[in-house]
């Protein structure tokens, strides 16, 4: 898929434009992890409400772990909001407080989403479509609340597709009368931070996306 647009320039430009400073933000995150660095990057910018909305992850006490890994991320980040973040220097942006919002879980609705794709490749059709339906909820919660801005978490990881997920994101901000925030979170070192941080804060790291099709083919790997 050739797209020679650089979506990390483009949200550099929107963050350098001071009258978006404050603007609310719909954030879908796939898991503490990989929030982490997008939290830290965004924060003393928009005003972030965190949408933890994933049905692709199969097992019950696996999605338990990741949103207990979410809220902690978040509550330790607001601490910090009200301590490390005070007596900042003049002109140095003061970080905004975290929200986080729990959408349904229902694993049906993945299955139903990827019928016929379960035989895909990890990143390929069937990941798009999964893609689409946590997109499609976010942007939907988004116009509901009457939030600035929506996007996603998931161009951090060097896995997922960040040019298939903008051009969801930018078909459904149409669709839903919302704004998408561009981005592609791995850039400039996002990525390796996001992994820096997960140390700092003791994170859970997952090895696999969620769902049991990219746990099964995690599995095959590390037996090969």
């Amino acid at each position: 898929m050739e797209n020679k647009r650089n979506y990390s320039m483009e949200l550099d430009k929107i963050m350098k434009n001071p009258e978006n400073r404050g603007k609310s933000l719909f954030l879908h995150s796939c898991c503490a992890p990989c929030s982490s660095y997008v939290l830290e990057y965004l924060r003393s910018f928009f005003w972030i409400t965190v949408f933890y909305y994933n049905p692709n992850i199969t097992a019950d006490e696996e999605y338990a772990k990741r949103v207990i890994e979410q809220k902690r991320l978040i509550s330790e980040l607001n601490a910090q909001t009200d301590t490390d973040m005070q007596g900042k220097e003049d002109g140095d942006a003061p970080a905004f407080k975290i929200a986080i919002v729990e959408g349904d879980y229902d694993k049906q609705l993945f299955f139903d989403c990827v019928k016929g794709l379960e035989k895909c490749k990890e990143g390929g059709e069937r990941c798009f479509a999964c893609y689409e339906l946590r997109l499609a909820e976010t942007a939907k919660q988004a116009r509901v609340r009457e939030m600035d801005y929506f996007t996603t978490t998931l161009t951090i990881s060097p896995l997922k597709n960040a040019v298939k997920l903008n051009e969801i994101g930018e078909r459904l901000a149409s669709e839903h009368n919302v704004a998408w925030l561009p981005s592609d979170f791995k850039k400039k070192g996002g990525y390796q931070r996001s992994i820096e941080l997960s140390k700092e804060h003791d994170l859970y790291r997952q090895n696999y996306c969620g769902c049991i099709y990219s746990k099964m083919e995690r599995e095959i790997k590390e037996e090969k």
